[in-house]
Order: C-alpha cells, then sequence, then structure tokens
C-alpha cells in the first residue's frame, strides 16, 4: 500500500497539528460518566450518548463545582492526541446543561458550601449606610448597567461609580467575573461597595452565578458584596454567599442608597420638630427663669424684713440697756474715780465720789453708810 509512513512520534505532531488547524476547540454536549479527580488537581471524565464515549482531561480548578456521573454537560476543549495516553479533549470548561442537571449539580454545590459556612448569615456584613466609591462588576453598554446607574443616580446622586466590564454569561463568564472582583480588591482604595448584577434570563444564562469559583471569590471579597440577578423564581449561589443580595438591578440601586426625596421630607419633619422642642425649651427655660426670680424676690425681701425686725429689736434692746436712759428715768452713775460704784463696800467715809445724774455730774463726799 504506498502513502506516506509514520513513526508514532510524528504522527502525533501531524495529527496534532491538522486538529489545530481544523479544530482549535470544540464543544461537545453530552451525559456525563466515569467522572473523576486525582490527587485533588486532575479530572478526568468522559461525555457520551447513545453511540459514542468522549474523554477529558483537565485541572480541579476548572470545575464549575461537584459533578457526579449523569448529568448532561456542555465542554469546550481542545482535542489532542497524547503521545502515551492516546486521544482525549483538554478542558478549557464545563457547564451543566438543562434544568435538571443544572438545579442537581447547584444542589451538590450548595450542600458543599453550606456545610464550609459560606451561607452563614453571621459572616455577612453590613452594607456602608451611605458608600461614596461603588464597584460595578456587569457587562458595560447592558441594560442591567443602565438601570442601575441610572436609579442610583435618581435617589441619590454625587457617588463615584466604577465599572468593571465583564461577561455575565457563557463560558467566559466565571473567569470574567472573577478577576473582576480581583481587580477591585487588589486596588489601593477598595471601593465602599462591590455591585455585581445582571438582568434576568434562563437557567443557561444564569449559569455563571452558581459557579463555584464565582461564588467563592464573592464570599472572600474584601469589599461588602451585593448580588443582583434580575429574576424572583431562583435565587443564585452568588447571591446566598453575598453580603446582601437583591432582585434587579434597580433594586440594587435601591438597597444601596436612599431616596434623597424622602431624606429631604425628613429632614424638613426632623427640622419642624426641632423647631417645636427649642421652642417649648426656651418658653419651659423663661417660665423656669421668671419663677426663680420671682422666688429669688420673695425671698430677698422676706430676709430683709427679718433683718429688720431683727435690727429693730436690737435697737430696742440697746435702748433698753442704755446707760442714758437709766439716768433719764431718774437713776445716778456713781464712780470712785474710774471705778463704778456699785456696793457700799467700795467706799468708806470721807472718800470723795462723782455723781452722774441726767444733766450733768454732782460732786459727794462720803459722810457715812449703812445697810
Amino acid at each position: 500500500m504506498d502513502g506516506q509512513v509514520f513513526s508514532p512520534s510524528d504522527f502525533v505532531a501531524v495529527f496534532n497539528q491538522t486538529l489545530e488547524y481544523a479544530y482549535p476547540s470544540v464543544v461537545i454536549e453530552g451525559e456525563l460518566a466515569n467522572f473523576r479527580i486525582a490527587k485533588n488537581r486532575w479530572v478526568y471524565f468522559s461525555l457520551q450518548d447513545e453511540l459514542a464515549s468522549v474523554s477529558f482531561f483537565g485541572a480541579v480548578n476548572q470545575l464549575p463545582g461537584p459533578l457526579e456521573d449523569g448529568l448532561m454537560a456542555r465542554v469546550v476543549g481542545v482535542p489532542r492526541m497524547h503521545p502515551r495516553y492516546g486521544f482525549s479533549v483538554n478542558l478549557l470548561s464545563i457547564t451543566p446543561v438543562g434544568e435538571g442537571a443544572l438545579r442537581k449539580a447547584g444542589d451538590l454545590l450548595a450542600k458543599k458550601l453550606a456545610a464550609e459556612g459560606l451561607f452563614a448569615p453571621e459572616r455577612k456584613r453590613p452594607l456602608p449606610a451611605l458608600p461614596e466609591r461603588v464597584g460595578l462588576i456587569t457587562a458595560a453598554g447592558s441594560a442591567a448597567a443602565a438601570d442601575f446607574i441610572k436609579i442610583l443616580g435618581e435617589r441619590w446622586g454625587g457617588l463615584e461609580i466604577l465599572l468593571r466590564d465583564s461577561f455575565v454569561q457563557g463560558p467566559q463568564a466565571p473567569a470574567s467575573i472573577n478577576e473582576a472582583v480581583d481587580y477591585f480588591n487588589r486596588t489601593a482604595a477598595v471601593p465602599d461597595v462591590l455591585v455585581i448584577t445582571r438582568g434576568g434570563g434562563g437557567a443557561d444564562d444564569l449559569a455563571a452565578f452558581n459557579d463555584e469559583r464565582v461564588v467563592r471569590v464573592v464570599a472572600a471579597s474584601r469589599a461588602p458584596t451585593l448580588v443582583a440577578i434580575g429574576h424572583e423564581v431562583d435565587i443564585s449561589l452568588a447571591e446566598l454567599a453575598a453580603d446582601q443580595r437583591a432582585s434587579t438591578p434597580s433594586n440594587a440601586a435601591q438597597l444601596l442608597v436612599p431616596d434623597k426625596k424622602h431624606v429631604l421630607r425628613d429632614l424638613d419633619g426632623f427640622r419642624g420638630n426641632l423647631q417645636r422642642t427649642l421652642k417649648t425649651n426656651l418658653e419651659r427655660e423663661a417660665d423656669a427663669i421668671e419663677y426663680n426670680r420671682e422666688y429669688l424676690r420673695n425671698r430677698v425681701t422676706q430676709l430683709l424684713n427679718s433683718w429688720r425686725a431683727e435690727l429693730s429689736a436690737t435697737r430696742k434692746l440697746v435702748q433698753i440697756f442704755d446707760p442714758e436712759a437709766a439716768l433719764k428715768r431718774g437713776y445716778a452713775i456713781v464712780t470712785k474715780g474710774a471705778q463704778h460704784v456699785d456696793s457700799i463696800t467700795q467706799v468708806s467715809p470721807g472718800d470723795n465720789l462723782s455723781v452722774r445724774v441726767r444733766d450733768g455730774t454732782i460732786g459727794a463726799t462720803v459722810s457715812g453708810r449703812s445697810r
């Protein structure tokens, strides 16, 4: 048989070059089989249908979460012929497909992460009351970005919004969202809050937000996280891991900042209450001052009257005990030299005495004394 003869290594090299040219990457969808993880680093599995099976090889960190045989999955990979292990497809990304597979994969991952405490309420942080810098992760130019920015501006305004363009669906979305979160967490001035948002969609469209890599990076973010996916029925695992979730991009803006119209109305109400309270307190203080002034006036008057009465009584006592008053009543003051005489024992016959009466002094000599 004529034709080129290859050595095994040459054939592998030529075959791989042909694959690189014809199929640089492939997307294969089928039922997951023979799924296993080796050394906690490498993953091996097959995708199969009724007639064929294709082998795959990749790294554990490329998985969206726990997987098991029987799930329907869509795999993006690079077909290769290994010199020793034969043909396989090198894994680029794997995504469960179909509502049943997505739900089952999500349930497996939810159970695993819940056991680690990633969804525990006690690990969630409060969002800032009024953030100044908001990191926004979504598709630039999307309705979700426009709605969020519009509502945020209408409600408050003046905030610094740092938009990081990101895929929010498809096989590139998990790595793109993770890169965006890492970017904000590496900045010198970390935003006050990270908002990760997108509009609604089907289960396949929202699969990135149930990817283990995305869930973990949301839970580990340095900045508090608010995840807003435009759907109400199912809550994604990224929302459960976030510090807070919102139902839509618009709702995220509503949760993030107050409505300035309501704040101004409340401030007007507070101002009115404060003015009324201040007026009431001033009137109460004025009444208290007037009462105290009247009390002090009355007290001073009472004290003055009391002191006047005491002074009058003292004056009367002084008048009563005033020697001059006694002289006016006919009494006399007898002195012997500088000594007052109030007993006969103080004098002897012949002593010279001075007798003071009301209108003058009388000189006298003692001629005798008797009891």
